[in-house]
């Protein structure tokens, strides 16, 4: 049976004209579609606005053979892993109780005691749920407390040790170990989160990704081990966002990369990428945090239709302190419903022959390679640490950018914030280890100028001068009182009317010191000057306008892609609220 019998064969070209008329029709004047509808990555890679049997990049392997885009594994569904920092036995099997297969533990530093691991796993079937650690340079006495407590038990353990060359030559040792007796035990772990959470872009995490495990492979060959061996010794860790075709590709990319350097050394067939896929730290938002368990929900389905071999969703609180156990309950029952209720348990690489992910995930692959090459020929990865950092700061530099003009939108802290919200509180959390690249939440700046406005004793308002009837200042009213409100600034309005010194009266009324004019570009014509000022009359110390136009006693204009960090940073200093 074919599918499209009946319908009229089209070509790109005829999908070019039919879209630059609608184009042109919106008054966008652009030589193509591809032109006016295609973006770039932070990668420098475009993402095209249709793709088509021409952009395939050829044969992406089966399932579970190389050069195993489409899985390390010929199998459906993954492993439901969850992190504990803390040393909770309670809340360990709560989770094994109820979803969870695997669990990810946080040794030492602040952490759970070494010598809290066997309180911590005394209800854990070891021969059952595979356990990961994750202990810097606690890992030797770590897994000794492992490996002596499956000996007391008679069962063999089985997960990641968390070792890494990093911390000395006991990554080697453990690897030796693991591949002498223990076949479902490996020893290292190639964690590209701090990639990541720095604000690095996905072919920089990929790139750096690849650059550790080869200088792990190094090391443990240089051990003794074989290439084969080396390469079962390693799993990988990435993190996973709410760009869920962004993250797809990622991972499908991340395997291929790795195929890449397993062919290199002589062993394809050990080159089966075991990933570990961590919904984003720096995603996650600690105003509203309500709305993670959405770019939770968004990155664990990326994950898994990427072909990541284990999922650990963060709980919504996590940024706040440590998860409540409702927030536990949340995070392991997205995984439920994904796996049981949606089914995405039960196929293999549902993204595979897409044209757009297939040609995303080349393209991605091929910038990691490069940026990869670049830190070898720089000497590997840790003589390189100058030039990734120095690579990964631009990189978050043009994200903080697009952050503060609102290109990248932060639902609930930078768009539709509350600033009559109660901040969730939750009790410390263990402070995570330090490394050579900074932490970053993206959210963090708008959130910083929240806390200052909750700290006044009166939150600083901000009054919208609304000129004219409603259906004429609403928009650009809503438009101000959003962007004043993601600072937590308070805005209070004129209401209808056009009357400049009936606008003077509220606005002196409000005790403010900052006034914003609302309405048409008709209407400012006719009273943007006039209202203005009879505001400064009023005492106003700064008066906005929400558009674009140029009128006399107007300071500054607040419009789509403003800069809202520097307008929202002025405010305050003109509101006397101390940064």
């Amino acid at each position: 049976m074919e599918l499209a019998a009946g319908f009229a064969s089209t070509t790109r070209d005829d999908w070019r004209a039919l879209a630059l008329e609608v184009l042109r029709k919106s008054g966008v004047e652009a030589g193509s579609p591809e032109e006016a509808l295609s973006r770039t990555t932070y990668d420098g890679l475009t993402v095209a606005p249709l793709y088509d049997l021409d952009d395939l990049p050829g044969d992406p392997g089966l399932p579970g053979a190389p050069p195993y885009v489409r899985g390390s594994r010929a199998a459906a569904g993954w492993d439901v892993r969850q992190r504990h920092a803390v040393a909770d036995p309670e809340a360990v099997l709560a989770d094994l109780e109820n979803g969870v297969t695997s669990l990810w533990l946080v040794v030492g530093d602040g952490a759970i005691p070494v010598e809290s691991l066997p309180t911590v796993m005394k209800d854990v079937l070891l021969d059952l749920a595979p356990v990961v650690l994750e202990a810097g340079r606690a890992t030797a006495p770590a897994a000794q407390a492992l490996f002596e407590l499956a000996a007391a038990r008679g069962v063999a353990p089985t997960g990641n040790l968390g070792a890494s060359c990093v911390h000395g030559p006991a990554a080697a040792e453990l690897a030796a170990r693991c591949a002498a007796g223990f076949p479902g035990l490996r020893a290292v772990t190639v964690d590209a989160t701090p990639y990541h959470d720095a604000g690095a872009a996905d072919a920089e995490e990929l790139g750096c990704s690849i650059a550790r495990g080869v200088a792990e492979l190094r090391a443990l060959t240089g051990a003794g081990l074989s290439a084969e061996q080396a390469f079962g010794q390693i799993d990988f860790r990435y993190a996973a966002t709410a760009d869920q075709f962004a993250t797809i590709a990622k991972l499908r990319a991340a395997r291929r990369l790795w195929a890449r350097v397993a062919e290199v050394c002589g062993v394809p067939e050990a080159g089966a990428q075991r990933q570990h896929a961590v919904t984003s730290s720096a995603m996650m938002t600690a105003r509203d945090p309500w709305v993670n368990m959405l770019r939770t929900t968004v990155a664990c389905f990326a994950a898994g239709v990427g072909g990541a071999d284990a999922v650990t969703v963060q709980p919504f609180d996590a940024c706040l302190g440590l998860p409540d156990d409702f927030a536990r309950r949340i995070a392991r029952n997205t995984q439920s419903l994904l796996l049981e209720e949606s089914s995405l348990g039960r196929v293999i690489d549902p993204a595979g022959g897409s044209f757009y992910v297939e040609r995303r995930t080349a393209d991605l692959a091929e910038a990691a390679w490069a940026w990869f090459q670049e830190i070898e020929a720089a000497g590997g990865i840790d003589r390189a640490a100058d030039l990734v950092a120095g690579r990964v700061a631009a990189t978050r530099a043009r994200r903080d950018d697009d952050i503060a003009h609102r290109r990248l939108p932060i639902t609930g802290v930078s768009e539709f914030a509350d600033p009559r919200e109660k901040p969730v509180r939750r009790r410390p959390a263990p402070v995570p280890q330090a490394g050579e690249l900074p932490r970053v939440r993206y959210a963090e700046p708008y959130e910083r100028l929240r806390d200052l406005a909750d700290a006044r004793p009166e939150r600083p308002t901000v009054f919208l001068a609304t000129i004219g009837p409603l259906a004429a200042h609403t928009a650009r009213a809503t438009f101000a009182a959003n962007l004043f409100q993601a600072g937590g600034l308070a805005v209070e309005t004129a209401g209808p009317g056009a009357d400049p010194e009936q606008i003077a009266t509220a606005f002196a009324v409000s005790g403010s010191t900052v006034a914003c004019l609302c309405s048409s570009d008709q209407l400012y014509d006719r009273h943007a000057a006039e209202v203005a000022a009879a505001l400064r009359k009023a005492g106003a110390r700064k008066v906005w306008l929400a558009g674009r136009g140029q009128y006399d006693g107007v300071d500054g204009a607040i419009h789509a892609g403003c800069d809202a960090l520097a307008v929202l940073r002025e405010t305050f200093d003109d509101l006397e609220v101390g940064r």
